[in-house]
């Protein structure tokens, strides 16, 4: 299987690697627009503020690359979010695959929540044999709210969106690549996904 991690400069790239490995697959990682085409699954990173991420996409015309894409492709944490229509980050624009705007944790909360919390209300292939309330690791600031392209949730003060999908694109909020056999068995799934 080509299995390829978009690179522009902003992501856990290595943990990312590291848990494809553990599957017995290499995820190559290229910025390569004909390379991301051809690809049979692709992953969309994050780590960082959403502003300057959409400028180094940008820069590359990614951003008008990825939401152009017919294989399954998984945004994780940042990457979910920049699919999304605009981030109340740097008040940004994003790439608006998924119908929702970013919006930041109430004050009240301590941000970025950085914790093992749970998913719940599962849906989608991407959650097959995924147990409700199973824990996933999360570090944001910033957040989905909950509506109909939800497939997981999360509570942190309020339900919000953990793992969306819209046709042959997917997002988690979590990290899968960080939350042990749960998470495991969520990128093992993304790989099964039909294109």
């Amino acid at each position: 299987m080509n299995l390829l991690i978009i690179d522009y400069g902003v992501g856990n790239i290595k943990s990312i690697q590291f848990a494809f490995q553990r599957l017995g697959l290499e995820a190559k990682l290229t910025s390569n627009w004909e390379e991301i085409k051809q690809a049979d699954k692709v992953i969309f990173p994050g780590v960082g503020e959403a502003n300057y991420a959409m400028n180094q996409l940008k820069e590359t015309g990614l951003d008008k690359l990825i939401p152009t894409l017919q294989q399954p492709v998984l945004g994780i944490c940042l990457g979910m979010q920049l699919m999304c229509t605009y981030s109340e980050e740097g008040k940004t624009n994003c790439l608006g695959i998924f119908d929702a705007e970013v919006k930041k944790f109430d004050n009240q909360l301590k941000v970025p929540q950085i914790a093992w919390n749970q998913i719940f209300d599962l849906k989608s292939n991407l959650m097959n044999g995924i147990k409700e309330h199973e824990f996933m690791y999360l570090v944001h600031s910033y957040y989905v709210p909950l509506h109909e392209q939800a497939i997981a949730s999360t509570n942190y003060g309020i339900d919000y969106a953990s793992a969306l999908q819209k046709d042959n694109f997917y997002g988690v909020q979590f990290h899968p690549e960080k939350s042990g056999i749960g998470g495991s068995k969520v990128l093992e799934n993304f790989l099964k996904l039909e294109g």
